[in-house]
């Protein structure tokens, strides 16, 4: 079976970069550990400024997200991801993400399907992706001469 053949992977966090969230913002920084074309999945660190608001968005499909560092939630929430918490959101769910004052958060993200980010109108500006986030981290390795993994591959 070919699944058989999927070899089991170990990425190094050194060996992957922080990369902005171009066009979105210049603070806030992506760490692309994999990147699913078949499940339409990504999976990456995500580290921000406190006091940052990123742009409301929709998704398509589930988000886990854990909480490593800093204290954030959702403008449309009461509750409030710190340190060791876990966050599930429901496909179809939208929402905007606010980290808050004191530390910078770090989140690790296992994200299914797309990112659809809205306006004030709650009309589509953008749209982010499994691919959209490649084209990202292609071009920031191209504009900083270092050598691209293929985080779409599965096994060795």
């Amino acid at each position: 079976m070919f699944y058989e053949k999927v070899a089991t992977e170990c990425i190094d966090d050194a060996s992957i970069p922080w990369v902005p969230f171009a066009p979105y913002s210049a603070d806030v920084l992506l760490k692309y550990f994999k990147l699913d074309p078949t499940r339409g999945e990504t999976i990456t660190l995500l580290k921000a400024p406190a006091g940052t608001e990123m742009p409301k968005h929709h998704h398509t499909g589930t988000v886990i997200v854990y909480t490593l560092k800093g204290r954030w939630k959702y403008a449309e929430h009461d509750w409030v991801a710190g340190q060791g918490s876990v966050v599930f959101e429901t496909a179809g769910s939208s929402h905007t993400p606010v980290s808050l004052p004191g530390e910078e958060i770090i989140t690790f993200n296992i994200v299914q399907g797309d990112l659809i980010y809205l306006n004030d109108d709650n009309q589509v500006i953008a749209m982010e992706n499994w691919k959209t986030a490649f084209d990202r981290y292609l071009a920031y390795c191209e504009a900083n001469d270092l050598v691209p993994k293929d985080l779409t591959a599965f096994g060795g």
